[in-house]
């Protein structure tokens, strides 16, 4: 199928297609003149690529995951496993830091209430 006609059945744009091309995250071939054709395969892989993107992994990362795909076999499985691990840590200090600054904004909230009340008093005496 043709590049549009792909993408419609994938559920995401031409230029997301053409994007995941450059990334590496997709092959298509092409005919003699030029336009890229792809087979039903790739449509489940397009679906696959944007539940890891929904992980929030990079193209990067989602590059080094795809050979647990491309080539299933215990090291690689191991390797995606690992790689998606490091991903988890991270996301999950980054949700730790994420905490910690909103926890520094309430108490400056709770610090300008603090202060407007006593404004308020102030006026009102």
């Amino acid at each position: 199928m043709r590049i549009g006609e792909f993408a419609s059945r994938a559920g995401v744009s031409v230029r997301s297609v053409r994007y995941y091309e450059e990334q590496g995250l997709l092959t298509s071939t092409r005919s003699p003149s030029g336009q890229r054709h792809y087979t039903e395969s790739e449509v489940e892989r397009v679906a696959f690529i944007q539940r890891l993107y929904a992980a929030g992994l990079s193209s990067r990362t989602i590059t080094e995951l795809l050979p647990c795909v491309d080539a299933p076999s215990e090291e690689n499985s191991d390797s995606a496993l690992e790689r998606m691990a490091q991903e988890r840590d991270r996301l999950s200090a980054h949700i730790a830091d994420l905490v910690q600054t909103r926890d520094a904004l309430d108490a400056l909230m709770a610090v300008a209430r603090a202060y407007r009340e006593q404004l308020r008093t102030a006026v009102a005496r």
